[in-house]
């Protein structure tokens, strides 16, 4: 018995190889998870300990999201941090200048675009951590994050409890009819929940 591959299995690794050898030299990290889960804390400390092993760092946010602040990364409890407000990935690419480490929050705002400019910055060597929320209002994935957590060197994903039951929360509920699939809110309009209470009153 032999293990050998055929030919054009041979020759597909080969190109596979090939192309790893030509990927970006930047790294990817994909923190995600439902609203309030603690995603814009864990982007914050990413950048506090990047600016603490002397990298510069530049923080952005889509300008549509003053929930908390118009200029800060800032968390439902209160942790804020200087940020970019830009309105598309292009004005973001344009702003970004020579920072090493360059941190996006809320990334679901920026839409399936947002990878048009992830790849030319891993190929610019930079440090990317994008945070958001891989599932829409009614549990479909929300662009970007299908392409980001394939491409991702590293994904942490993170949870809470359901705001109905208390069991570990994978959603986030709409708590109002508006179908749009980007609606900007907090508490008032969203609920963390687990898969059994998704959907429920």
């Amino acid at each position: 018995m032999t293990n050998a591959l055929p030919d054009d299995s041979r020759d597909r690794s080969a190109e596979s190889l090939a192309a790893a050898a030509a990927w970006p030299n930047g790294t990817l990290e994909v923190i995600c998870g439902p609203m309030f889960a603690g995603k814009t804390s864990l982007l914050i400390a990413r950048l506090a300990a990047a600016k603490a092993r002397g990298q510069s760092v530049a923080a952005f946010k889509h300008a549509s999201d003053t929930r908390y602040h118009a200029t800060h990364l800032a968390t439902h409890d209160g942790q804020q941090i200087a940020a970019m407000a830009v309105a598309d990935p292009i004005e973001l690419f344009a702003r970004l200048g020579k920072a090493q480490v360059v941190a996006i929050d809320e990334a679901h705002f920026f839409g399936a675009w947002l990878w048009d400019i992830i790849v030319p910055l891993l190929r610019d060597r930079r440090t990317l951590i994008v945070a958001g929320v891989e599932r829409d209002h009614v549990g479909r994935p929300f662009e970007p994050f299908p392409r980001l957590l394939v491409e991702a060197d590293t994904v942490t994903k993170l949870g809470g409890p359901c705001k109905k039951c208390g069991k570990p929360a994978i959603h986030s509920q709409r708590m109002s009819e508006d179908a749009s699939r980007v609606v900007v809110g907090g508490s008032e309009l969203y609920q963390a929940r687990c898969r059994e209470c998704f959907g429920k009153p």
